[in-house]
Parts: C-alpha cells; structure tokens; sequence
C-alpha cells in the first residue's frame, strides 16, 4: 500500500497544523516532530558556511529516495555498514508516516522503531541511492525487531551500531524504558540482534543483553569497528555528553559476552566489565568510529555538549584520542545529531550522514579531511 508524495500531502493537510516543529538541538523525544518540507520550515539543503556540506537528501519526501513510497515521511540516525558482499546497508531509527498513532506515547504518526535499506552506492558524491527496503505485506518499511511502545515499560527499541561477520549482519539495539529531560533518556538494556538473510529477518540474542546497570550501563550506545581480528566496541551510558569505554572481542566470539575484553586504561581484562576505564572522558553522545586510510589513523565522529559535530582522531582503538576538531558548528545547524561515517573509504573525502531534527531526517555531508 504505497503512497505517493502528493497522496500523502493531502491525506496530511488537515493534521500538519497540530504538529509542532522542535528546534531544541538535543531533544530526545521523537514524537514532537513535523517531517513535512515547508510545513515544517524547512526548504531544501540546508547550506552551511563552514568546513562541511549538505550535499544530498536521504531521506523523506524532498529525497529522490522518495521514502514516503515506503511511508517513510521522517526518521533518524542512518547506521551505515558493509553486508560482507559489497553491499551497503543502513539501519534508520524512530521513523514516522502514516497510519494508526502512537497516542499513548503522544505521537500523531504512525511509528517504528527500526528499519532497513539496502544500497550499492559505494561512490557518494552525488548521493546515497536505495535499491531495496525490508517490507510488510502492505510494501512499507517494518521494524526489524518489534518493540511494544509502552511507556516505562519499553517506549523503542533503537539501533545504535551494526557489523557483519562472516557475512552475518550484527546489529546493537538500545531498549528505551523514557524520554527523560532534554537529551537524556533511560535504558533497560542494550543487546544484540541477529540476521543471516541479509537483514530481512532478525532474530534477538537475549545472551547479549547488558542490562543499564554496573559496567554494563557503560555499553547501553555503541558502535563497532574491526581490526587485527576483533571487533572493538565503544560504548556510553544512554543519552548524549557522556563518556566512551571500550570493549573487543574475536570476531567469530562476537555474540558471546563471557569473551569479551576491557580496556582498563592500561591492559585488557577478559570478562570484567567493572574494568572498563574511559578513553574518552566525556561529551560523547551517538558515535561511530572507523579506520581512515587517507589519516592513517582511527576517526569517531560524535556531537559535543553544543550540539557541534566533531570529529576524534586517534593511532589506535585504544587511544590516546584527541581533542574534538568541529565539522558543522552548531550555529550553522543547530538541530544535528547522530553523524555516521559512511563505512567506504574515499580519500581524503569523509561522508557521513547526520540527522536534522527540525525536519526530522537525515542528510548526506561531506568535508575535506
């Protein structure tokens, strides 16, 4: 049951004026938010002065994607990986269209918590096309792992990292208990989700699940990078300006907790989570971390407690990471969140994508390294 763009402007016209368009740089709560180009006060690219550029429109109805085909009107994040097999695929978090609403958490949308798009764009200069969507029966993108929605008890289920290992696809979900005050939110727990069908189907591991407690709560937001045959987990507490711990584990062990390792400061400790020391010390909020070619070093990408994007560099996973380097100041956009690096290297052009809150979607940048 797709929709086209003019279909769904009309079917939307009557409802846009309740919406409320959220400029606060760091509001948590999804719900409050209008992915309506125009009606939402947005026009376009948004055209910054500074280091970095809007160069293309992922997602939504401006979008050549065209996601509203998909009821896709609004969504976040854009957690990008390799599928093993030269693919790329993107996992989106709290994503609004039509349907039903979510009253009981306040939202007027019909809304998901978690969805997939695959792409063969591994040149991005001129945009991140989708060839294919994970689907319902009715042709709209679906969660992957379905979440009850029910406040305090679990409101979304969020990815927050993604990997493949031995061509399986690995994804980290955050389980959100609230929407706390601004830019914070409570967890129950994170865990991981596993798909052998490249990302149609997902299944949970409930062995992996770290609960928001002890130095588990350390690892409720994460993101992945491989190198010398491990996969390195960055983790944080839920909600933005914390701190970054570090785990890893063999690659084939990645679902397996009791193998895992902790970066102490100084040595790695297998199986105790308590010993995680941070390697970054604070105003870490959704990350990603790739190796750069171009650098020769290890990047994390991240927003600071302005709400600037910024960039980490560092020798190796373990640190020492340096200070931030700012590539969208706050003043140029001051509603960006989430940037997500795109996961193939293309010189001393970086990609990324970052959510844009006022318009609730998500954007391609770029910036010269």
């Amino acid at each position: 049951m797709t929709k086209t763009a003019p279909l769904l402007l009309s079917a939307l016209a009557g409802a846009t004026a309740l919406l409320l368009t959220v400029t606060s740089p760091a509001a948590a709560n999804p719900n409050a938010i209008n992915p309506i180009p125009v009606l939402n006060g947005t026009n376009g690219l948004p055209q910054l002065p500074g280091r970095s550029k809007a160069v293309f429109q992922v997602t939504g109805m401006a979008s050549p994607n065209n996601t509203q085909n998909y009821n896709v009107l609004g969504t976040d994040l854009g957690i990008m990986w390799d599928n093993g097999n030269g693919e790329l695929l993107t996992t989106f978090g709290d994503t609004a269209g039509l349907g039903f609403p979510n009253l009981l958490v306040g939202s007027t949308w019909a809304w998901r918590s978690n969805i997939l798009v695959r792409s063969h764009t591994t040149n991005p200069a001129n945009g991140i096309y989708f060839d294919s969507v994970v689907r319902d029966v009715f042709g709209q993108a679906r969660d992957l792992i379905p979440s009850p929605k029910i406040p305090f008890l679990e409101i979304s289920r969020i990815p927050t990292a993604a990997i493949s290992v031995g061509g399986v696809q690995y994804m980290s979900l955050m389980s959100v208990k609230s929407w706390d005050d601004v830019g914070q939110w409570t967890t129950n727990y994170s865990g991981l989700a596993i798909s052998g069908d490249n990302g149609e189907t997902w299944g949970e591991l409930p062995a992996t699940r770290r609960p928001d407690e002890g130095g588990n709560s350390n690892f409720q937001m994460n993101a992945f990078v491989k190198g010398g045959g491990f996969v390195y987990e960055y983790g944080t507490q839920s909600g933005r300006n914390n701190a970054v711990f570090l785990a890893r584990v063999p690659e084939a062990a990645i679902a397996d907790l009791g193998a895992y390792e902790y970066w102490d400061g100084g040595a790695w400790k297998k199986g105790d989570v308590n010993a995680a020391q941070p390697v970054i010390g604070g105003g870490i909020s959704e990350m990603s971390v790739q190796w750069n070619d171009y650098l020769g070093q290890y990047i994390m990408l991240t927003t600071d407690p302005w709400n600037s994007v910024v960039m980490y560099r560092s020798p190796s996973p373990e640190g020492p990471w340096g200070g931030p380097e700012v590539l969208i100041d706050t003043r140029e956009l001051p509603t960006a969140y989430a940037p997500y690096i795109f996961p193939y290297q293309t010189g001393r052009d970086l990609y990324f994508l970052t959510t844009v809150h006022s318009q609730y979607n998500v954007i391609l940048m770029h910036t010269t390294l």
